[in-house]
C-alpha cells in the first residue's frame, strides 16, 4: 500500500496524527546508507509514548550515529488496529512507514505491567512470531529495557535480550556487537545471543533454566553456555557527561506531557520502602546546575516549547535547587517560558522555595504523605511528620495557594482501619488550617484533593516479600475512606481495584506467567491500562486456563529466603539490605536518608554519586 492510500486510511480514525509521522524534529535517513535499523516501540498510544523521556533520549542518541537509524513505533488504538487488520497493513515505523519486520532490532520499553499484552499485539501486527524460540533468524531481534525489566521473567519467552538498568551505553554496545558479527558473516542467532550475554547489563533469558519445587516456588536458576550466574545492571556514572538531546520531536497532536523536560538527577536518597524506582535507580547522581541550565535553554530554543519541567524522583532534593531556579528564571522570564517542579518533598518545602515557585508556577501544589498516620509513615520510611505536612501547607496557603493535592496509598503492610481513617482526618486538618492561616487569599475557599492508589509489592524493594490485599479488601478500604470524609472541600479519587490486582500478580510473576499473558492476548486482552479496553474476568480465565492462580503471585507473603524470579539479577541493592529494611518496617523503625547516613544498601560499588558525598 502506498503512502497516499495509507494517509486516506488515517483520516477514517480518531487522531490520525498518531500515525502520520513527519513531526518537527523527527529524523529521516537513507536506509541504504545505514548498517543497523532500530524500531523503538512504546507499547501504548502515541500520546503516552511521546511523553516518555527515555524514548526521547535514546531516539536522539541512536540517530546521532550515521550507521544507525532509530525510528518510533507506538501501539495503534483500537480503531486503527481494526483498519490495519482489515487492510492487511503490518505494523510500521513512523519515520519510514516500513514494516518493523524489516528492522534489525525491535526494542520495547517496559514502563508498566499492564502494557504486556500490547507487546504481543504489536509483534502480532508486525507478523512476527510471538515466542523467541519460534524466531529462528538473527533478525529482527526483540529486545527490551526499562523499569519493568528488573523482573523480566513474565516476558522471558517472548524477548531475546533484556537491557538491565540505564541503556545509553549498553544498548549501543549490543548494536556494535551485532554490526561486527554480521560484518564477519555471522548469521546464527543463538551464537550471537551467547556473545551478547557477555556484555554487562545484558540478560538473555534463553540461557537460563528454571526449576520449581512441589509448591510451585522457584527451586533454582541455572546459567548455561557461559552466561553469567548474576547479571548486573548498568548505570551512567557521570550525569554531566551523559548524553542529553538538544532537540525533541515536537508532536502535531496533543500528548500527555506536551512540554520540554530537563532531567536534573537520577536516583533518590529517601528509601521509601514501597518505591521501586527509589531503589533500582540508586545511587543518586546529580547533574551540575550549569549543565542543566545550558541544556534546558538549548532545548527550549530548538523546540519552541513555552514550558519546561525539571524531572527527577524528588526535585526538591536537588542540592542546588534554589540557585538553579535563580539562574533559569533569568532567561525563562525573558522568553516567557514557565517552569514546573513535579515531585516536591513535603518536608523541605521552604518559604524561599515558595518565593521562587511563585515566579514560575501558578497551579496547585502536589505532595505525597502516602499514609494517614505517623506509625504507618514510619513503617514505609516516609520520614515526614504531621508537623512537616502542616507547616508546608501553611507556607503554601500564606503564599496564595488555595488548592493542595495529596497522594496516599491503601493496602500498605501493617495498615489498619485507623490508618485509613487517618487519611480523612489529615485532609480535614489541612482544610481547617487554611481558614486559620494569616495571609491566605481572602474570599476564596480551599480544595484538598486526595488521590489514593493501592499498594503493589514490587521487586527490589523491602516490601517485595509482602502480600497484596485482595480485591475485595481494596474495595472495603476505599469505601471506609469515602465514608470518613465529611466535607465537600475534600475531593477523593482512587485507582481501580481490578487493575491494581492484575498489576500485583504480574509484578512478581515468574516465567510461567508468560503463558497467562499469551493466553489472555489470544482471548482478546490488549490496552489493559485503559478502562474501556480492560477485562479483568478475561484475565482470571487466562490464569485458570494456564493452571496458575493470581493469588499465588500477588496475595501471599513470601519468606525472605525464597528464591524470587529476579534474584539472579543485580540492581545495586543487596537482598540482605532489603531483608534488613523489611525487618525495620515491621518494627515501624525508620532509616535515615542517604545524605544523613549510609544504610549500606550496596550501591556504593558504582563509585559515584551520593555514596561518595561528604555527609
Amino acid at each position: 500500500m502506498d503512502n497516499k492510500q495509507l494517509e486516506q486510511l488515517f483520516l477514517t480514525v480518531q487522531k490520525p496524527g498518531r500515525y502520520s509521522g513527519g513531526e518537527m524534529g523527527s529524523i529521516i535517513k537513507d536506509k541504504t546508507k545505514v548498517d543497523v535499523r532500530f524500531a523503538f516501540c512504546f507499547p501504548d498510544t502515541y500520546e503516552i509514548g511521546m511523553s516518555h523521556l527515555g524514548m526521547k533520549i535514546l531516539y536522539s542518541l541512536f540517530n546521532e550515529r550515521e550507521d544507525v537509524w532509530c525510528e518510533r513505533v507506538f501501539a495503534p488504538w483500537l480503531d486503527f488496529e481494526e483498519v490495519m487488520r482489515k487492510e492487511n497493513i503490518p505494523l510500521f515505523a513512523l519515520e519510514s512507514r516500513d514494516p518493523i519486520s524489516e528492522f534489525d532490532f525491535i526494542g520495547f520499553t517496559l514502563q508498566y505491567e499492564l502494557s504486556y499484552t500490547n507487546i504481543l499485539n504489536m509483534l502480532d501486527l508486525a507478523k512476527i512470531p510471538l515466542r523467541a524460540a519460534d524466531r529462528k533468524e538473527l533478525s529482527p531481534l526483540v529486545v527490551a529495557g526499562g523499569p519493568c525489566a528488573c523482573n523480566p521473567e513474565p516476558l522471558a519467552d517472548f524477548v531475546d535480550i533484556f537491557f538491565l538498568g540505564e541503556g545509553e551505553e549498553v544498548d549501543l554496545e549490543v548494536i556494535d556487537l551485532y554490526k561486527e558479527y554480521k560484518a564477519k558473516g555471522g548469521n546464527d542467532k543463538n551464537e550471537f545471543l551467547k556473545l551478547a550475554a557477555q556484555i554487562e547489563g545484558v540478560y538473555v533469558p534463553s540461557l537460563y533454566e528454571v526449576q520449581y519445587d512441589e509448591e510451585g516456588k522457584i527451586f533454582s536458576y541455572t546459567a548455561k553456555d557461559g552466561a553469567p550466574e548474576i547479571v548486573h545492571k548498568r548505570i551512567m556514572k557521570d550525569m554531566d557527561k551523559s548524553y542529553y538531546p538538544k532537540n525533541f520531536v515536537v508532536p502535531f497532536t496533543e500528548i500527555v506531557h506536551d512540554r520540554a523536560v530537563m532531567e536534573i538527577f537520577r536516583g533518590c536518597i529517601r528509601g521509601c520502602r514501597f518505591c521501586q524506582a527509589g531503589f533500582i535507580y540508586r545511587p543518586v547522581r546529580e547533574k551540575s546546575a550549569d549543565v542543566i541550565n545550558s541544556q534546558a535553554k538549548a532545548l527550549c530554543d530548538s523546540t519552541g516549547y513555552d514550558e519546561m519541567s525539571l524531572s527527577s524522583l524528588s526535585t526538591s532534593d536537588y542540592t542546588k535547587i534554589e540557585p538553579l531556579l535563580s539562574d533559569m528564571i533569568e532567561w525563562t522570564e525573558a522568553d516567557k517560558i514557565s517552569l514546573s517542579l513535579p515531585s516536591l518533598r513535603i518536608d523541605n518545602f521552604s518559604p524561599e522555595l515558595l518565593e521562587k515557585m511563585k515566579m514560575i508556577r501558578k497551579s496547585g501544589l502536589t505532595f505525597a504523605p502516602e499514609a494517614g498516620t505517623q506509625r504507618l509513615r514510619d513503617v514505609i520510611n516516609k520520614n515526614i511528620t504531621e508537623k512537616d505536612i502542616m507547616k508546608s501547607c501553611a507556607v503554601a496557603f500564606a503564599g496564595g495557594y488555595t488548592a493542595v493535592k495529596l497522594y496516599f496509598m491503601i493496602g500498605l503492610p501493617t495498615e489498619t482501619d485507623e490508618d485509613i481513617v487517618g487519611i480523612a482526618k489529615l485532609g480535614q486538618k489541612i482544610v481547617d488550617l487554611y481558614y486559620n492561616v494569616d495571609g491566605r487569599p481572602k474570599g476564596k475557599g480551599v480544595n484538598v484533593s486526595i488521590s489514593v492508589s493501592t499498594f503493589v509489592p514490587k521487586p527490589f524493594t523491602p516490601f517485595e516479600f509482602c502480600a497484596q490485599i485482595s480485591k475485595e479488601e481494596m474495595r472495603r478500604r476505599q469505601q471506609l475512606l469515602r465514608d470518613s470524609i465529611t466535607t465537600k472541600k475534600i475531593s477523593l479519587s482512587w485507582h481501580d481495584s481490578d487493575t491494581s490486582s492484575l498489576e500485583g500478580a504480574l509484578a512478581r510473576g515468574d516465567r510461567r506467567t508468560g503463558k497467562v499473558i499469551e493466553t489472555a492476548f489470544n482471548m482478546g486482552a490488549k490496552m489493559d491500562g485503559w478502562g474501556e479496553a480492560f477485562n479483568y474476568e478475561l484475565w482470571l480465565e487466562a490464569f485458570e486456563k494456564s493452571g496458575l492462580s493470581p493469588e499465588f503471585y500477588a496475595n501471599r507473603e513470601r519468606s525472605t529466603d525464597e528464591i524470587n524470579p529476579w534474584d539472579h539479577l543485580d540492581y545495586g541493592v543487596s537482598k540482605e539490605f532489603l531483608v534488613r529494611e523489611y525487618s525495620q518496617a515491621l518494627c515501624a523503625a525508620t532509616t535515615p536518608n542517604c545524605r544523613e547516613k549510609c544504610a549500606n544498601c550496596g550501591a556504593n560499588k558504582y563509585g559515584r554519586g551520593v555514596c561518595f558525598e561528604k555527609r
